[in-house]
């Protein structure tokens, strides 16, 4: 078989097709303060922390930084404009970034949004009111409350909705990477460390449409519909003398004290104890009732309401211009890095390997490092306070008295 040269040179010119990003930042300039804005009339002065240009207390690259939050008990506000508009379309949403808690985290937020706004967003005011399309990543707050939030902005019912089944986390003081994947078949997916946590459709997962079915308005129970399961056996009765038997009686083994005076101490008598023969109030015993018809389930009927949205992904209809955080920590020290947004999971992944999972294994390595080093010198404190105790003359600091 032969092929024309021009046949030729059009197989060879077919590529794949690469995805877009709308916004890279890795934050390894110093001029990564020009690219985002900190958030300087959300809250006042006093009550907004500072962020830390770092790679951290341990990490796979010194020269990697990211940026930290830096001050305990303070609000944080920054946001960055994309490099071009995300708008929904046929394409998806591909949201990832890193996160790192080098302080134990007790009780802080550490997740990103998805903001709209074009030139109108007021970078200087973004705070937790400012309108947003997508919040995604890590919420931690006691033992009991720690999650990945993954909460889309719905137009038709101006209501941010919060995914209804929960998204697991990680808390632990290393880097992990934290993707979200919004699809134009109405399925989401969330994966950390690149692997997927939660999946699935946005129906399901969420409260963007009205239920299927509903119960029927114009039923109701029967009068004479009987959902008793069991009723007092009509044939037994109560027994003769049965609240004649008092709840106590004298004790029959007290004896009057022998030094127990009538005349100065009263009349005695003696203690009162629970009666043996007391049997409680009486109640008839309980048999299955013949005319119980079972548990009445309301009827339900298809919900003239309900309507498929085939749009539930368009979170960014109108265009997503900004990323930002806008978060409280009690106890400060989470770094993020990495952070892009792009159409593609492929793009994504490739990225992860060249910066998380490239990084990944010297962070542990160097974080382990730091653990038992921070232990020997735990040990070597608790040996020298031993040993200053011993030195201590206790029978001095007990006094002649003991």
């Amino acid at each position: 078989m032969k092929f024309s040269p021009l046949a030729v040179l059009a197989a060879t010119c077919v590529s794949p097709v690469v995805g877009e990003f709308y916004f890279k930042e890795n934050f390894n300039d110093d001029g990564w303060t020009s690219r985002w804005t900190e958030s300087s009339t959300w809250k006042p002065k006093a009550e907004m922390g500072t962020w830390k240009h770092t790679a951290g207390e341990w990490y796979g690259d010194a020269d990697d930084k990211g940026i930290q939050t830096s001050e305990d008990a303070r609000f944080y506000g920054l946001s960055a404009k994309l490099d071009k508009p995300f708008v929904s379309g046929d394409k998806p949403l591909v949201i990832q970034y890193t996160v790192k808690h080098e302080q134990n985290l007790d009780c802080g937020g550490a997740y990103i949004k998805l903001l709209p706004g074009g030139d109108k967003f007021d970078a200087a005011a973004f705070g937790g009111d400012t309108p947003y399309a997508v919040m995604f990543g890590p919420d931690v707050c006691g033992t009991s409350n720690k999650k990945t939030h993954v909460i889309f902005h719905y137009d038709k019912k101006n209501d941010n909705l919060l995914v209804k089944k929960e998204v697991s986390t990680e808390t632990d003081d290393l880097t992990h990477l934290y993707t979200l994947v919004l699809n134009p078949d109405n399925t989401f997916q969330v994966l950390i460390d690149n692997k997927s946590v939660r999946k699935g459709s946005l129906d399901e997962h969420f409260d963007f449409l009205p239920p299927k079915q509903i119960k029927d308005p114009d039923a109701k129970k029967p009068d004479d519909w009987v959902d008793k399961a069991r009723i007092p056996d009509p044939e037994d009765k109560k027994p003769e003398g049965w609240d004649d038997i008092p709840a106590e009686i004298p004790d029959p083994d007290a004896k009057k004290p022998d030094d127990w005076d009538d005349e100065d101490d009263g009349v005695w008598e003696a203690p009162m104890i629970d009666n043996p023969d007391y049997k409680g109030e009486w109640k008839p015993k309980m048999i299955d009732n013949p005319d119980y018809k079972g548990k009445w389930e309301h009827p339900m009927i298809d919900n003239p309401d309900y309507k498929y949205d085939e749009e539930m992904y368009k979170v960014c209809k109108d265009g997503c211009t900004h990323v930002g955080f806008e978060i409280w920590q009690v106890k400060t020290g989470t770094l993020f890095d990495d952070i892009i947004v792009t159409d593609s999971l492929e793009e994504a992944e490739k990225y992860a390997e060249e910066t998380f999972f490239k990084k990944k294994d010297g962070e542990k390595k160097m974080y382990d490092e730091h653990m038992e080093k921070q232990r020997a010198t735990d040990a070597a404190m608790d040996d020298d306070y031993m040993g200053d105790m011993g030195d201590f003359d206790m029978d001095g600091m007990m006094g002649d008295e003991f």
